[in-house]
């Protein structure tokens, strides 16, 4: 079968008539159809258009991608047209450059997460409601595909629709080696969506489009030879083992494999001997966080956790360790990809696009990375390393970390 034989997507839209608005594109599950969803619509934010797409094939049960491998489990090849078929539509009323979010639920959280897998360059952002991602489907999982995208998850702790495995996999990914940016919804309830999320996902929406109205944003996806100028040799080593388990929640906290004291206080030590930086509480971050800041700065507000206050990094209290600094994109997405740190939620929707979190350092050679990460930070602040500029500043959450 090809993707032709899917026929014309059939829609249904709400909201703005501008083609020129944000749209947002919202796919339905198993048992369901696009008028249905469409009612999500009425409660997310005014000034956007949406559109909910029909699943090709669907009979009553669903989308096609599906079929005989149980939900979660597309057949690659029937993913691959299902998705050829989306994106011949989606380029017709959504030429590049109008922003795009997809919002799926369950089986269409499925297909949104192979779409912003396949191409995370083409969206503005992604929603993956009660649903998984296709990562038996043959696309690429690699550490920072999503980097720089955002993305919104929730899930019912009480799910009995999607099978537990297939929903703590991508829970995982997303908010660890994925790189993207995302804000986690896990709430008490079943296969359905509370008000509390829907109320979440319009704020993020809402919180994305006006970044993306105001800010530069980086493309989404991986980076290729990156280069770290304050790093010896210019690369960042893989660091060893597992990934910490770290708060899905606000404030993003670091809760295992803590850095020894001592390492923690030698970090401070040598941050605080770079040249302009003042030490204090930080503006931003929980009580008993030092934060570093600059006086005399470069014009780059996203190089700055607090713009208004200098602030370009703090280092967590001692029970957690870890460092929030700012990066240029690349660097950011970098440092994930090779197991460093992990993006802040709210990175690229209502902070820095750049804001990512570093782990504590366990060791000597550790330590020396870190320094030279933190090293990459300071001169991102001052001006010396360039990303590209921002055009008007937004003001911050006055304290989330």
């Amino acid at each position: 079968m090809s993707a032709v034989a899917f026929g014309q997507p059939v829609t249904a839209t709400y909201g703005s008539a501008d083609p020129a608005a944000p749209l947002v594109v919202l796919l339905h599950g198993r048992g369901s159809n696009e008028r249905e969803i469409l009612l999500l619509a009425t409660h997310l934010p005014e000034g956007v258009a949406y559109a909910a797409v029909r699943a090709p094939l669907a009979e009553g049960s669903g989308f096609a991608w599906f079929a005989n491998r149980g939900i979660g489990r597309p057949v690659a090849a029937s993913l691959a047209l299902s998705m050829k078929w989306f994106r011949s539509w989606l380029d017709s009323v959504a030429p590049i450059g109008r922003p795009v979010i997809l919002v799926g639920f369950s089986g269409g959280a499925a297909f949104a997460g192979g779409l912003i897998l396949d191409d995370p360059a083409r969206f503005t952002g992604a929603a993956v409601l009660y649903g998984t991602l296709p990562f038996d489907a043959g696309l690429s999982v690699e550490p920072a595909r999503l980097a720089h995208l955002p993305v919104f998850a929730a899930q019912g702790d009480q799910d009995h629709v999607i099978p537990a495995e297939l929903l703590e996999r991508p829970w995982n990914y997303l908010l660890s080696e994925s790189g993207a940016p995302t804000e986690a919804h896990r709430d008490p309830g079943g296969h359905g969506l509370s008000e509390t999320v829907v109320s979440a996902l319009g704020e993020w929406i809402e919180h994305r489009l006006r970044f993306v109205k105001h800010q530069h944003v980086p493309s989404g996806g991986p980076r290729a030879g990156v280069q770290w100028p304050t790093v010896p040799g210019g690369r960042l080593p893989e660091r060893r083992g597992p990934q910490p388990r770290v708060s899905w929640s606000i404030p993003q906290q670091q809760s295992t494999d803590i850095a020894p004291v001592d390492l923690q206080e030698r970090l401070l030590a040598h941050v605080r001997e770079m040249a302009g930086v003042t030490v204090g509480a930080s503006h931003i971050s929980v009580p008993g966080a030092v934060g570093f800041s600059l006086e005399d700065r470069g014009l780059d507000e996203q190089a700055y956790l607090v713009p208004s206050a200098g602030e370009f990094a703090h280092l967590h209290p001692q029970y957690d360790g870890s460092l929030h600094l700012t990066l240029p994109a690349d660097l950011a997405a970098d440092l994930v990809a090779h197991g460093w740190g992990r993006m802040h939620p709210w990175a690229g929707t209502r902070l820095s696009p750049g804001f990512v979190m570093v782990y504590g350092p366990r060791d000597d050679d550790e330590l020396a990375t870190i320094e030279g990460v933190v090293a990459a930070s300071h001169a991102y602040a001052t001006g010396r390393l360039i990303d590209s500029p921002s055009s008007e500043s937004l003001p911050l959450p006055s304290r989330i970390q």
